[in-house]
C-alpha cells in the first residue's frame, strides 16, 4: 500500500507552520529560566538585608521581620517568635493564647515589634 504525495505534502506544511512556535517557545523558556534564577539569587540577599540593620552608634539592631498580625508555622514556639520579631509581650496582648505552650500551626496572634538595643 503506497502513501501519496498529498499527504506527505500536507504534513511537510503543517510541520512548517510550526516550526517558528517551537523555536518561539524555547527562546521565552529559556528567559523564564534565567529571570527566575535572577529572581532567587537576589530574593536571598534582600532576605539577609531585612534581619539586620546597621544603627548609627555602630551597634546592630534587628529589623522587624514580622508583620503585626502573624500566623504560626510548623515548629515555632512563642519564645521563637518573640525572639523573631522581637516582642517579649505576646502573650500579654494576645488574651486568646490561655496556654503558651499550647501554640500550633495556623494560630493567629498579634506582634507588637520592639527593636533589641
Amino acid at each position: 500500500m503506497m502513501m501519496s504525495k498529498n499527504t506527505n505534502n500536507s504534513w511537510g506544511i503543517v510541520t512548517a507552520a510550526v516550526r517558528p512556535w517551537v523555536a518561539i517557545a524555547d527562546a521565552s523558556s529559556w528567559y523564564c529560566g534565567v529571570v527566575l534564577v535572577a529572581l532567587v539569587l537576589l530574593g536571598g540577599s534582600a532576605s539577609k538585608d531585612n534581619q539586620e540593620l546597621a544603627a548609627g552608634s555602630g551597634q546592630l539592631i534587628r529589623a522587624a521581620a514580622c508583620e503585626e498580625i502573624y500566623v504560626v508555622s510548623e515548629g515555632e514556639t512563642l519564645h521563637t517568635i518573640s525572639d523573631k520579631c522581637g516582642d517579649p509581650f505576646i502573650v500579654e496582648r494576645n488574651p486568646h493564647i490561655h496556654d503558651p505552650d499550647d501554640v500550633f500551626p495556623g494560630l493567629v496572634i498579634k506582634i507588637t515589634p520592639h527593636p533589641i538595643n
